[in-house]
């Protein structure tokens, strides 16, 4: 295959390092550079014009999706790759619309990145699987009889509770199930603990649960979060 160029936008350094580590030594593959934030991530885009933008969703200073939109404007030919925690079909069918051609939930990440660039590069649009079949069951709602039904109905009810979560109620949920304290995601997030509270008492009532570990095992049931 041709040598392509990568651009990653991306907050969290333990992802950027990850990222750095899997591409670092790749030879056809040239890493441009990596942004921690929106406004740095569209700069760099502009003056380096990547092959491939690599993005998060949930970036300081704004939504990944505008990025992807101004992409999708300014450099029709650039695939984007997001690799995002965020795995509801509200931030998937948004990712798509704005232009993302692959789509990969972080949890995804021992699936080998350079592979998945390169068939993105190639024309395919790599999809973590759980993604695939929720996508799949919202297109095709009547393709079978009544079980294809019950199936596309309770895929449906599932992604509509976790739709319901904002971004920062799903980052809280996400950074508790890893076992940070309110008051360390409070740091985390450059937030208020008074502020995180708010969001985990927002979070438990969208499901009906009154506990941390509620809460977690209710969305690990939802395949939203995994071990």
């Amino acid at each position: 295959m041709t040598p392509f160029s990568v651009l990653i936008v991306e907050d969290q350094a333990r992802f950027r390092e990850a990222f750095t580590h899997a591409l670092g030594s790749v030879p056809d593959i040239e890493l441009l550079g990596i942004a921690p934030d929106l406004p740095q991530g569209r700069r760099m885009f502009d003056q380096l014009r990547p092959d491939v933008l690599l993005v998060d969703l949930d970036l300081p200073g704004g939504s990944g999706i505008e990025l992807i939109r101004h992409a999708a404007h300014a450099r029709p030919q650039c695939e984007v790759m997001v690799i995002s925690v965020f795995g509801d079909e509200q931030h998937v069918v948004a990712s798509i619309e704005a232009g993302a051609t692959g789509y990969l939930l972080k949890d995804s990440l021992a699936l080998d990145l350079p592979d998945q660039l390169r068939s993105l590069r190639a024309g395919g649009s790599p999809i973590s699987p759980v993604i695939a079949r929720r996508l799949l069951v919202r297109l095709a709602p009547g393709a079978a009889g009544p079980a294809h039904r019950a199936a596309a109905a309770a895929v449906a009810g599932e992604a509509e509770e976790v739709v319901a979560l904002s971004e920062q109620e799903s980052r809280v949920l996400h950074l508790a199930a890893k076992g940070f304290t309110f008051d360390e995601i409070a740091q985390f997030m450059q937030v208020s603990p008074h502020t995180v509270m708010t969001y985990v008492k927002r979070v438990y009532r969208k499901l009906q649960v009154r506990s941390k570990v509620e809460a977690i095992y209710e969305a690990r049931r939802l395949g939203w979060l995994r071990d």
